[in-house]
């Protein structure tokens, strides 16, 4: 009699083991706030659904630097996460830390290998280096002009013409801003991610701000010191803009409380606006000045190499999920962010949204103009430098000129090692 319990103990432990389900944990940042949480829930629960075999733990991290820190200290902890959303730009800093794994190295199927090369060539250019991918664009954005169409046609401008150059922005913002300081022409924010804003500058002029190897940067070309002036001319010359500090986190609210006319922004509060917005409004291309120009943005997949080659292809598959066409469409319905695929937008779904609402398609047609966000190695320390001196100038405690002088000398010494 024991012996048929212990037996029938084994089997049924056997059986446990057969059906368990491989379990993965993910990290995800968001950093335009709103219910994406709400989003990516929603997208997990389908995804556990229809691969009962599979639970993943989607952990809501922060913004993009929270999830970074969060990630990398559960590698340390012995309890790592299998995969998680993070910048895109932290592709060199991950690889220097031996923590994430190719996709290449993954993939099996044929059909595996052409979901790799499925997507924007613009978005790869953060998710690939020395021939491998290694990150998998997801919650993807380039920076977009949004414009208060009822604030144009009281100001007498065509609420169908947004600035299309430097001058027209600096023309229009004129004719938008109020004297009383209760109404500005345009607002870019210079908290959160300035460098990020200042590399569509920059490369509206005709300059990129790194190489592809992430082992240089171009901080004081003429060409970007030209950008960061133009930058601080909008509030110090032309008043179009308030001087000093402008806010990341509050300037979508600025900007539906009528307080400014234009803003620059993500993409990825796109549904947030169109959600909120008591007046018209309409979304544009950045203005140019030697071209069109801006960084694209947002988060990647990674997979972590501290995984079994069981978790790998559980997380693959879910990846794959999330970066499907359907699911592809359904997120940026639901967020603002891009289609991450051409064959997102040719989704009965996409396509039906673009055509009722054609700011949705904006983010998309920019990426013939766009460029990879800032990355190198070192991205933390580098990214600073930047930083610093994008608001040392906006502030007037330096001028641009010497302010991106130094950043670039302190640049160079943090990146000669990998050079």
């Amino acid at each position: 009699m024991l012996k048929k319990l212990i037996l029938g103990g084994i089997i049924a432990t056997g059986l446990q083991l057969a059906h368990a389900a491989t379990q993965l944990t993910m990290y995800y940042p968001v950093a335009v706030g709103g219910p994406l949480t709400k989003v990516v829930d929603g997208l997990v629960a389908d995804f556990e659904a229809a691969y009962p075999d599979i639970n993943v733990q989607a952990i809501y991290a922060g913004n993009y630097n929270d999830a970074r820190v969060k990630a990398l200290a559960a590698l340390k902890s012995g309890e790592p996460a299998q995969l998680s959303v993070m910048f895109s730009i932290d592709l060199h800093e991950l690889r220097d830390l031996d923590a994430i794994i190719a996709f290449d190295d993954v993939v099996e199927t044929d059909e595996e290998r052409a979901w790799l090369n499925g997507f924007y060539p613009a978005l790869m250019e953060n998710s690939q280096a020395d021939g491998k991918t290694w990150g998998i664009p997801f919650q993807r954005s380039t920076i977009v002009m949004y414009y208060n169409k009822d604030l144009f046609k009281a100001a007498g401008l065509d609420p169908e013409t947004p600035p299309q150059t430097w001058d027209d922005l600096v023309r229009m913002g004129k004719q938008l801003t109020k004297a009383d300081g209760s109404q500005w022409g345009v607002m870019i924010p210079s908290t959160g991610y300035p460098y990020w804003m200042f590399g569509a500058l920059a490369k509206q002029n005709g300059e990129v701000l790194m190489n592809q190897a992430g082992n240089e940067t171009y901080f004081n070309q003429p060409a970007v010191i030209e950008a960061l002036q133009y930058w601080q001319s909008l509030g110090a010359e032309h008043k179009i803009m308030p001087q000093g500090a402008i806010e990341w986190g509050t300037l979508r609210q600025n900007f539906l409380d009528q307080k400014t006319a234009i803003m620059w922004h993500s993409t990825g509060n796109l549904t947030a606006v169109k959600d909120n917005a008591s007046f018209d409004f309409g979304m544009a291309m950045l203005p140019k000045n030697k071209e069109y120009g801006s960084p694209t943005g947002g988060g990647n997949f990674y997979l972590f190499k501290q995984s079994t080659p069981e978790e790998r292809r559980a997380a693959l598959t879910f990846i794959r999920y999330m970066t499907s066409p359907e699911q592809a469409a359904q997120w940026s319905i639901a967020t603002g962010y891009m289609g991450v695929s051409p064959e997102a937008y040719e989704t009965k779904a996409l396509q039906g949204y673009v055509q009722d609402f054609s700011p949705a398609a904006v983010a998309r047609d920019q990426l013939e103009y766009a460029t990879a966000e800032l990355a190198t190695h070192q991205a933390g320390r580098v990214r600073k430098l930047l930083d610093d001196a994008i608001q040392a100038t906006l502030t007037g405690q330096q001028n641009a000129q010497e302010a991106l002088n130094a950043a670039q000398k302190q640049a160079d010494r943090v990146l000669k090692p990998y050079q």
